[in-house]
């Protein structure tokens, strides 16, 4: 009898164990995996400032560029594009369908507004005036912070992702439905040369 109280204390006490550490590794998996989607809201805060920007930069040069509305009216789609494929990534930056639609449509807007400043380049009295540079320099500082808020998403994505494909993690992952965090990743070369706001 005692041999036998001694077998089940010993398997309550393994079980035991065994559940302190499923628990950690899950309550270790729950904890990055919020570090990366808080990670992902501060892109979201900074888009949302460069989306705000946008339209003050296009009402500024409609009054220059009468003849260039296709371009001012393409950002503005742009713009209104990326702000859905970003709202709808902020309820699930897990979503890898999400994310890379935001991707596209961010890689979109980016071109245009490279077009869009391209083409102001073709207008002194729009380069010399002070709501357009103040402007330019708004948008050259939102967009150094949506590149340091992208570094800090994907180094939480990529420690959550790490995490969640080493062993034993990659058990109580799988086990729970922890998926992959997709990472920020530029895919259109165009977007690698960044948005030029100088005149």
């Amino acid at each position: 009898m005692t041999f036998l109280l001694i077998i089940l204390v010993v398997v309550l006490v393994g079980v035991l164990l065994l559940s302190l550490f499923v628990v950690g590794i899950y309550n270790g998996l729950i904890t990055l995996r919020n570090r990366f989607k808080n990670a992902f809201s501060q892109i979201d805060i900074q888009l949302k400032r460069r989306y705000d920007l946008i339209p003050n930069l296009v009402e500024t040069c409609k009054g220059y560029m009468k003849h260039e509305s296709g371009t001012l009216e393409a950002v503005v789609a742009a713009r209104n594009s990326a702000a859905t494929a970003a709202s709808r990534v902020a309820t699930n930056p897990a979503d890898p369908t999400a994310m890379k639609q935001l991707l596209q449509a961010e890689g979109q807007l980016s071109a245009g507004l490279g077009r869009l400043l391209a083409v102001a380049e073709a207008y002194p009295d729009l380069k010399a005036n002070t709501n357009m540079m103040a402007l330019q320099e708004e948008l050259t500082s939102t967009e150094n912070r949506i590149s340091f808020a992208r570094q800090a998403f994907n180094d939480a994505a990529t420690e959550y992702n790490i995490k969640r494909e080493v062993f034993p993690s990659n058990l109580i992952a799988n086990t729970f439905n922890f998926t992959v965090a997709e990472l920020w990743i530029v895919e259109d070369p165009t977007e690698r040369q960044g948005v030029k706001v100088s005149f």
